[in-house]
């Protein structure tokens, strides 16, 4: 199921359950012991807590009743509904939840095979790049008999408490779930890469062309198995978890459980009509407090609706936190929106296949500019381009590109409290097709993230051919810390770090000659091919250059610019006799003296090559 699964802390599952079975006694996890410092961090707030296992709090405990759905999951006395709606949406995609909670039916209490029981289980999470295997035992705090923490509509079902527990064990404890972000869960329990949508920012609600990309962008992750939370946000303290007389909760986090496109009308004209609803479906983690507005359970709305329509939507009229909107109403009322997209890296798939790069790499601050690795944002243009730089490629005419950076976790373990995310972000810079070391001066930018103390920060954009440097910063200068900086794109990208700040000495340099003179050559347009490097303008106008092109009709025009043997060829303009080109080369040079070479030709049936020198 993984190409590579690592023991969280190195307790490997399989040889401590063989381990407690060979003993005959129940697993006690040494790393995260039945007491209060896997509870808190600050101090018991909830009084005396007693930790017992399933058997103790029924008859016949089960990983799962009736299988697993979004309504098993109740939040309990933790500020954690991040989590729990990320839980929701998990359990509505058996392919995901399978993955987070492996070998189910053999970890289930099987009543035919009592001896099998161990009080051992194991889940997994993708933290900062791979999947972890984390091992527990399944002693849970408890308060007069009660489930302090998430537990299920059933009493005796608790693969919701267990997978609660294994991610509270990674954080360190349970109370440093209190407040999180439900983009962080949603992406360890997939893998996958999570994009905020500001539905403010959108205009959404007042937008109707935008707002109906938007919904058909929603339809697609959520089609293409991806997760999807959303919140309206708070403004103030005593707005947080405000209930709207709509009945919706500010600052609470919720999980969509479905999106459609629902045909209203009944029998034959339900059929025929063409008019579909964009709908949008949500669960409340409390398994309460629903939407009272248009299309909730008990509304008029739904009469527009055939019977059968309402049963393959699953519509029911019940308080169990879940509930249908329109997309339009959805906008009016909800503020943030958060896709987590499963990138599809598959070529045995229908859908689209994206080529991915993973880079791991660190802010480190040096006294030495050469060696230092933490300069901050560009705001600090005296450091800025002394962070780490990574340069890749888009082959296309135009590509849709995906770049996600994330921070490894800086949040609250038991012995060093409750820590801060970094404020991160990066840039993307284009820069010469030739460049194979680091930046020491500006280039052209074209695009850039928010900086944002969030975990991960992620950026979509359209970008011509041609090569690109990201430089992933944090904000300010002189923060440490490590990242994970992943790319997607149509083709492969051919991404890497640039380490290098110039060309490698060598046993030949001696012999052959050191490059003293860097020459950038910057050819901005084919109209009279002005150029400029270093040392001034390249003196190349042709007034007969535009006329021969002409001429010839010539089509799919490229250039060549060539120093030294080394030659940097643009990208193909298909179909002009007058292209515009912008063309970067850079080149080390040994002879400075020498001419640098550039080249018009087609690629038609009159080739004809214009050179200058």
């Amino acid at each position: 199921m993984f190409t590579s699964v690592k023991a969280f802390e190195g307790q490997q599952y399989s040889t401590l359950k063989r381990q407690c079975l060979q003993s005959g006694l129940l697993f006690e996890d040494p790393r995260f012991p039945a007491t209060d410092d896997s509870l808190f961090y600050q101090g018991n707030r909830i009084g005396r807590v007693v930790w017992k296992r399933p058997r103790e709090l029924c008859e016949d405990p089960h990983l799962f009743v009736d299988g697993i759905s979004a309504h098993d999951l109740h939040q309990g006395q933790l500020g954690n509904c991040w989590f729990v709606a990320a839980c929701s949406s998990l359990a509505s995609r058996e392919s995901l939840w399978q993955k987070v909670i492996p070998d189910w039916k053999e970890q289930e209490w099987d009543t035919e095979k009592p001896d099998s029981y161990a009080g051992i289980f194991h889940f997994r999470f993708w933290r900062f790049g791979e999947w972890v295997d984390v091992v527990i035992d399944d002693r849970l705090p408890t308060v007069d008999n009660q489930l302090v923490y998430c537990h299920s509509n059933d009493s005796n079902e608790f693969w919701s408490a267990l997978v609660e527990k294994a991610y509270a064990k990674v954080y360190g404890c349970y109370e440093a779930l209190d407040g999180g972000n439900t983009a962080d869960a949603l992406v360890d329990f997939t893998g996958g890469v999570s994009e905020p949508v500001d539905l403010l920012e959108g205009q959404m609600a007042t937008d109707e062309v935008a707002r109906n990309q938007l919904f058909e962008r929603v339809l697609k992750v959520h089609n293409r198995d991806g997760l999807i939370s959303c919140s309206i946000r708070a403004t103030t303290i005593e707005d947080m978890e405000a209930r709207l007389d709509c009945g919706l909760v500010k600052g609470h986090a919720y999980a969509v459980t479905d999106v459609r496109k629902v045909r209203l009308g009944h029998g034959l004209l339900a059929f025929f009509k063409s008019e579909k609803l964009h709908m949008i479906r949500m669960r409340n983690p409390w398994g309460e407090k629903e939407w009272s507005g248009p299309w909730s359970d008990s509304s008029e709305e739904w009469n527009k609706v055939s019977k059968s329509e309402r049963e393959k939507l699953g519509v029911t009229v019940q308080d169990d936190g879940e509930f249908w909107m329109t997309f339009d109403d959805f906008c009016q009322y909800f503020t943030d929106l958060i896709l987590c997209r499963l990138i599809n890296t598959s070529y045995l798939s229908i859908h689209k296949t994206w080529e991915e790069e993973v880079m791991r790499g660190s802010w480190i601050h040096r006294q030495d500019p050469l060696r230092n690795r933490s300069g901050g944002c560009i705001n600090h243009k005296t450091t800025f381009l002394q962070n780490p730089q990574y340069v890749f490629d888009v082959k296309k005419v135009e590509d849709e590109v995906l770049i996600c950076l994330q921070q490894k976790e800086k949040r609250a373990t038991p012995k060093e409290g409750k820590g801060e995310n970094l404020a991160i972000g990066f840039d993307i810079h284009r820069v010469e097709l030739n460049r194979k070391y680091r930046m020491h001066s500006a280039q052209q930018k074209v695009a850039g993230s928010i900086y944002i103390n969030s975990r991960c920060v992620f950026l979509r954009k359209e970008l011509k051919e041609g090569r690109y440097v990201i430089i992933p910063t944090t904000f300010d200068p002189g923060q440490q810390g490590d990242f994970l900086l992943r790319v997607f794109t149509d083709v492969p990208s051919d991404c890497k770090e640039l380490s290098l700040d110039e060309p490698p000495q060598t046993c030949w340099t001696g012999m052959c000659g050191y490059p003293q003179l860097v020459t950038q050559v910057h050819v901005m347009t084919a109209e009279g091919l002005q150029g400029q490097d270093s040392n001034g303008e390249l003196h190349c106008l042709n007034p007969n250059k535009k006329r021969l092109l002409n001429k010839t009709q010539a089509v799919d025009p490229y250039m060549i610019i060539t120093c030294e043997g080394e030659r940097v060829r643009s990208p193909v303009h298909k179909d002009t006799r007058c292209p515009n080109f912008d063309i970067k080369g850079l080149f080390y040079r040994k002879k400075p003296k020498e001419g640098i070479h550039i080249e018009v030709s087609c690629q038609s049936l009159w080739d004809n090559t214009l050179t200058i020198s």
